[in-house]
Formats: C-alpha cells, sequence, structure tokens
C-alpha cells in the first residue's frame, strides 16, 4: 500500500474529530517504501509534547499551542527525522513522513561519553550504541548474556557451579568496567557479580559503551570503560508491554511493563522481571549442575515530574532478590553449608534508588544522585560468605556554553561501605568495616575552534583519605572532514581505589587461601584512542556504515591475583612492573534495499602482564574475537530471520599444578544462535529458535572441567609438610577441588519460544 492511501483512511477516521477540535494537531502517517512504520517515537523537541504511531503508522499529537517547533521522529533502523513547523490556533495540520533505513548504530543521541546529549557522530569521544531492537536478535534473561553479541565486549563466567561472572571491555577484567543505570554508577564492586541480571530488557531504552579509560567524568573504577543502561522514559513507553520466553531446558523469563499517570504533571514507568530455572541436568557426567538453578525477581520502577521550562525531575527504585544453587545433583537446600553434599547456595537481596533534578535557576544545573544497598549470603560447601555493601553517591553538573566553548563543571561525593566475614576486612584488632569517602571535582571544556574541527579537554581530581588526591586528565580531537565521515583521537587517563570485596570465587571454595601481601595502592591507567566512522550511501538505497579503532592502554599498580606461584594461594600485590592492553578493533554495518543487513564485528588484541622482565598472557584473555549478526525480514510475510554468533581465540587458563592434564590454553570456540520473529497480528511478536547451534561447550577435547569433581571436599586429599599436594593413585594429577577451569557456558544446544506483546 501507498502513504496516499494510509492518509487517506486517516484522515476519514478521523474527520468527525478534526472538525470539533479546540487546539492545533499535527498528524500523518509514518512510512518508508509503502510499509508503515509502528511504534516510531515523535515528539516537539524542547517540550514534554509526543506520541508514538501505533501498528498502521499512524501518528497524532494534540494540544499544540500556536508557534514554532521542531518535530522530531526517531526509531530503532532509520535515520532520525527532523521538520521544523509552524502551527496555527485550531489548526489540523497533515504532515506525511518518509523515514531512511538506517543501521543500529547511526546517528542515536548518546550522553555517555561526555555528559551531555549529542548525536553519535558529534561525539568526540567514540560512544558505541545498542537498542532493544538489537537484543531482540538473541533473547536472553539478562544483560549480562545480551552483551556476548557486542564486538570486544566479552561476559566471562568465572565458575563453573555458580555460573557468576563479569565483563571483560577489550581484554581487560570485570572490575575495570564501570556499570552505570541512567548515568548513575549503581553497579559495582560486589554488585558486579549479579548486578547486570535482573534488569528488565523490555525497560532499556538504550545501552552505551565505551571503551577506554573514563574516570576523568565517571572517578573511580571507569578504569578500562564502561556500560551505560539507558531506561525508558514513561513519556515515549507504551501502555502495556509483556514478553516471555522458555527453553527446552526449562528456563522461563518474563518482562512486564505499564506506564500511567499520577495527575496531570507526573508519569511513572513499572517494570517486574522474574526469571526461573529448576530442572537440574548434568549432560557432561560429572554429577555437578550443569546451568545453575535460579529463581529471580526484580522490580523497578520509573518517575517523570513534569515542571516549569521543562526542567529535568526524575526518580527510579528498583528491588531485586534472588536464590540460585549450583553443585552436586543430589543437593538439596538441607544440605546447604556442610560438607557432605557440594553445592553452593547463594542468596542475594539489593535495593536500589536513582534520580535526577534540575536546579529552579536561569543557569542549567542538575543534582543526579544514587544509592544502594546490597546484601548477600552465600555458602561454597561448607565456606560462609555474609557481606553487606551500601554506595551512594551524588553529583552537581554545570553545563555553561560560552561562545564556542560548551563547559561542563561537576562536583562528586561517593561514599562505599563494606563488611564482610573474610580476610578483606580483617585487621589487627578483628573485624573492621571497610568505609571510604572520595569527593572529586572535574571540568571539561569542548572548544569547537573552527567549523570541522574540536577539541575537548578535561580534568578531575578526587581525593582518598588513604591515597591524597589523584588527577585523571583526559583530551580528545575531532575532525570531521564530511557529513559522512568522523575522525577522533582520544586520550585519558583512569584509576580504581582497589578494595578486594568482589566475590571471588576461588577465594571462597576452599581450595584456596587468601593472601594479601600489603596495602594496595590506587591501579592507575593512561590510553590512547584512535578511531574513524565512515558512512557510505549508494545510488540503489544500500547502506554501509564502517568503524575502525586502535586502542592502547598501559597499567601502573594493577593489581592481578596471582594463581600461579602456589596452587594453595591466591596472592594479591600490586604488580612490580606494568600491564598492557592494545590492538585494533573493526565494526561493518551494511544494509541492503532488500531488507538483508549484516553487523559484522572483529577485535585482535594482545593483553600482557609485565614484572621481573617476563611477559605474560593476561589469563583469561582471548588474542582475537569476532561478532556477526545477520538480519533479514521478508515483508510480505511478516516474517523475520537473525543469525547471531561470536568466535573467540585462545586463551590461557588457571591449572592447578605441572600434573594437571588439563588444556593450557582454551582451543577456537563459538556460540551461533538463530530466530524466527513473526510479526502479522497486530500488537503481538512470536519468536523462536535454537541457542548454541553447534553444541559447544569446555569439556570439549578434555579430561575433565571442574577438578576433583569426586571429592569436593577434598576428603582424599594428601598433602606434604609444606601443605603441597602429594600425587597419589586416587590422585594421579595432584589436584585439589577447583571450579574455575573454565572459559565458555556449559550449557550446550536448545530450542526456545517466545511471545511480546505491546499496547500503545
Amino acid at each position: 500500500m501507498k502513504p496516499a492511501f494510509y492518509s487517506l483512511v486517516f484522515l476519514f477516521s478521523l474527520l468527525p474529530f478534526s472538525l470539533t477540535a479546540q487546539q492545533a494537531q499535527i498528524q500523518g502517517v509514518i512510512s518508508e517504501a509503502g510499509f508503515p512504520i509502528p511504534y516510531a517515537n515523535v515528539f516537539i523537541d524542547g517540550t514534554s509534547i509526543g506520541t508514538s504511531s501505533n501498528d498502521n503508522g499512524i501518528y497524532s499529537i494534540k494540544n499544540i499551542g500556536p508557534g514554532s517547533y521542531t518535530l522530531i521522529v526517531s526509531v530503532v533502523g532509520y535515520l532520525p527525522y527532523s521538520n521544523r513547523i509552524k502551527v496555527k490556533n485550531n489548526e489540523t495540520q497533515v504532515l506525511n513522513i518518509q523515514l531512511t533505513p538506517s543501521t543500529e548504530q547511526l546517528e542515536e543521541m548518546v550522553v555517555t561519553g561526555t555528559l551531555k546529549a549529542v548525536s553519535r557522530s558529534e561525539s568526540p569521544v567514540p560512544v558505541e550504541v545498542y537498542s532493544p531492537t538489537f537484543l531482540k536478535k538473541n533473547p536472553t534473561a539478562s544483560i549480562f548474556e545480551a552483551l556476548q553479541n557486542v564486538n570486544g565486549v566479552r561476559p566471562q563466567i568465572n565458575c563453573n557451579v555458580c555460573n557468576t561472572g563479569d565483563v571483560h571491555i577489550n581484554g581487560l577484567e570485570g572490575p575495570y568496567t564501570l556499570v552505570l543505570i541512567d548515568g548513575m554508577p549503581i553497579v559495582s564492586g560486589l554488585g558486579t557479580v549479579y548486578g547486570l541480571t535482573g534488569i528488565p530488557n523490555s525497560l532499556i531504552d538504550q545501552i552505551e559503551i565505551v571503551k577506554g579509560p573514563a574516570s576523568s567524568l565517571y572517578g573511580s573504577e571507569a578504569v578500562g570503560g564502561l556500560i551505560n543502561v539507558i531506561t525508558k522514559s514513561p513519556e515515549t513507553a507504551p501502555i502495556f508491554f509483556a514478553d516471555s520466553f522458555m527453553s527446552d531446558w526449562g528456563e522461563l523469563n518474563l518482562d512486564v511493563g505499564t506506564k500511567f499517570n499520577l495527575g496531570a504533571k507526573t508519569d511513572a514507568l513499572l517494570g517486574i522481571n522474574y526469571f526461573n530455572y529448576s530442572n537440574p541436568i548434568d549432560n557432561n557426567n560429572d554429577n555437578f549442575t550443569d546451568l545453575t538453578l535460579q529463581d529471580r525477581i526484580s522490580v523497578f520502577q520509573k518517575w517523570n515530574f513534569k515542571r516549569e521550562n521543562n526542567r529535568i525531575f526524575s526518580l527510579a527504585g528498583r528491588y531485586f532478590y534472588e536464590d540460585r544453587w549450583g553443585g552436586e545433583m543430589q543437593w538439596t537446600p538441607e544440605y546447604r553449608g556442610g560438607d557432605e553434599i557440594y553445592g553452593e547456595s547463594i542468596y542475594t537481596s539489593r535495593w536500589e534508588v536513582l534520580g535526577k533534578y534540575e536546579l529552579p535557576i536561569k543557569e542549567k544545573v542538575l543534582f543526579s544522585f544514587s544509592y544502594n544497598d546490597h546484601h548477600q549470603d552465600s555458602r561454597y560447601g561448607d565456606t560462609k560468605y555474609i557481606a553487606d555493601q551500601r554506595i551512594g553517591f551524588g553529583q552537581f553538573t554545570w553545563d555553561k556554553q560560552l561562545g564556542n566553548h560548551d563547559l561542563l563543571f561537576g562536583a562528586a561525593l561517593r561514599y562505599t561501605f563494606y563488611d564482610d566475614d573474610t580476610p578483606a576486612t580483617s585487621g589487627d584488632t578483628g573485624n573492621e568495616e571497610d568505609e571510604v569517602w572520595l569527593p572529586g571535582f572535574f571540568v571539561q571544556d569542548e572548544w569547537k575552534f573552527a567549523e570541522k574541527h574540536s577539541i575537548l579537554t578535561g580534568v578531575r581530581i578526587d581525593y582518598d583519605s588513604r591515597h591524597g588526591n589523584i588527577i585523571t586528565p583526559r583530551a580528545a580531537y575531532k575532525w570531521k572532514p564530511s557529513a559522512n565521515d568522523v575522525f577522533r583521537v582520544n586520550f585519558g587517563t583512569g584509576f580504581r581505589v582497589v578494595n578486594l570485596f568482589t566475590e571471588d570465587h576461588a577465594a571462597l571454595i576452599g581450595a584456596r587461601d587468601v593472601i594479601i601481601e600489603e596495602d594496595l595502592d590506587p591501579e592507575q591507567s593512561i590510553n590512547f584512542n584512535a578511531n574513524y566512522l565512515r558512512k557510505f550511501y549508494f545510488d540503489n538505497g544500500t547502506f554501509l556504515s564502517l568503524d575502525l579503532s586502535a586502542f592502547y592502554t598501559r597499567f601502573s599498580n594493577a593489581i592481578i591475583p596471582d594463581y600461579d606461584t602456589d596452587p594453595n594461594y591466591i596472592i594479591y600485590d600490586n604488580l612490580d612492573g606494568h600491564s598492557v592492553s592494545q590492538g585494533f578493533s573493526a565494526n561493518l554495518d551494511l544494509f541492503l534495499p532488500n531488507g538483508l543487513k549484516f553487523m559484522v564485528g572483529a577485535t585482535l588484541q594482545d593483553v600482557s602482564n609485565t614484572e621481573n622482565g617476563i611477559t605474560q598472557d593476561q589469563i583469561l584473555t582471548e588474542s582475537y574475537a569476532g561478532t556477526w549478526n545477520v538480519s533479514y525480514t521478508h515483508r510480505p510475510w511478516n516474517l523475520s530471520i537473525d543469525y547471531t554468533g561470536n568466535l573467540y581465540g585462545p586463551m590461557r587458563l588457571p591449572l592447578l599444578g605441572d600434573l594437571d592434564p588439563r588444556d593450557e590454553y582454551s582451543p577456537v570456540w563459538s556460540i551461533q544462535n538463530i530466530q524466527f520473529t513473526y510479526k502479522g497480528i497486530k500488537n503481538f511478536e512470536f519468536y523462536g529458535g535454537v541457542k548454541n547451534l553447534l553444541d559447544w561447550t569446555p569439556n570439549k577435547g578434555n579430561p575433565f572441567i571442574i577438578a576433583r569433581a569426586n571429592d569436593p571436599f577434598d576428603k582424599d586429599v594428601t598433602f606434604d609438610n609444606n601443605g603441597d599436594v602429594v600425587a597419589t593413585a586416587d590422585n594421579p594429577y595432584a589436584l585439589t577441588f577447583d571450579p574455575t577451569y573454565i572459559y565458555a557456558p556449559n550449557q550446550g544446544i536448545r530450542t526456545f519460544f517466545g511471545l511480546r506483546y505491546r499496547l500503545d
């Protein structure tokens, strides 16, 4: 059907309302090549007035006062649209809009790189953007799993039994990645182990990723990069939405949400995520669960308050509870904490609150704040781990434009409280709670000194009572020779005030003791990054985007757990040398007029540690990786096909000694998935497919994955007078129980089916 036909249908259906309208309206059809585009966000810039198109691409904005406005249309998969319009009192204006197809990453608005909302191509800091559409191409129960198809980002599972993990960016360990929710550092420390689960994927507006240090804006922990999860605005969210899927392994995930009004000036958004997996499976026959059993619920609510002059005021809160366990197939809760049947049982209770408030003054001053309380109650066999963490954060930013200078001033204060029952909080007089106040001040200036050139400079000063002042500068240069080219060079530093309070599974299973050699100094990093983005438009409608980056990061005072010196210990110490992460990455997005899309990414990296003149590959770090996403939409059938996957090169693995028969390096491995989505019924989407098509699991080619799975409490292990394991007939490889040898998920091939419903 043609857009003109949709226009006639729309005009005749709304004619009675138009005749009686008392205020101006804008209405029409949003389409592309004759096909309507549903769920496009349509709003008037600088106001809170907006709507979204329905299933037939029809939109209508009412209650507009007379004047001149900029109408903006945005929807994933299409170039943003803007048009300057004038409306008169009681006028009904028909505006049909044709959108141009785009890729996942083109002109999205981003805020993470500079704390200012700019289009991606205008940001002096390279920012990668991933939308809900990207997440839907390989549906997962958590953001942690969803990141597996992002180039240069890898979710690392750190334990065969409890399946906890962290996120690596450009080969750097999880503690170097800062995770934000709506710009607030709400997931950190202990929360990095579980904080990326339980955020309802259906509430995510976009995910922004910065690779490289960002401490000059975000402070501690933004050493290697950051991930900013931006949630939907209640104004643009659907009235009701639901998304549920299940797999033949017995996994069940449910996301539901709704928006509603509380009076004339308050919009609210409510989302609930529930996940359950309670079907023990042992396909590799080691008598241990291949996948952790989980029962979790997360409730998220967000409020937007309408104020004069469109000033910002928003609040959000989340509560998260999870009960997870893995272990021997015979384990039941009555064995929790005992030494008869081995199990790892983890109870997590966590609540968070965050908000933004723009001060009612002429200057643009924003106060942002967050607070979270995290309680952990874990049992690793007969080892107890109980911990409490509370993090409070407040920040003022002043956004000021002076001629060609776009200035940002900020003052922040971060409070961290931590207490557990491990050596991390033990002192000379017994248990010592860890309390840290970390104030900081920063300034940033983006100077557009020529039409195609701009420079960004910034510096931050943080004060830690234990370490004194920590200064982190940054600089960036952007050259945009044409509308389709942008070249960026970034230099920056990062720091991390180290507290050993993230759960280190290997330290808790009883196989190794923790040794902290000395008072640990802050880790510091220096980073250089060069990025080139080029867009190609062809006459036949083909579009190609090429994004190239080279990166180099050098760490001093790096704290790397030493598993190699002695298999009985984990030794924490500042590295007497340096650590380097360097490499190249490329992303290619190709869109063909027939509806076929390709997103391909590759990263080549070298991550190593040098101490006493000896350089060694960092453990659990691949030398190269690739990701891909191939999508095709057959519009006459309302059917979409998504083929996604990743490929990882060898990585060094944690062995327990010279006699350990397991491979020192992992093989090349790949996880591939396929999905079919049908959208032929109004408001509904039906989807299903197969995950891990190759049925790849890390036990392939190895005699075993979990060391001494038959003796998890080391009851039959013989030790000599020095505490070293003695090889015996029952233990010929001189091993102790250890489940940390893992590089890929233990979960094999499986089918899934899901249903989405959306009401606008």
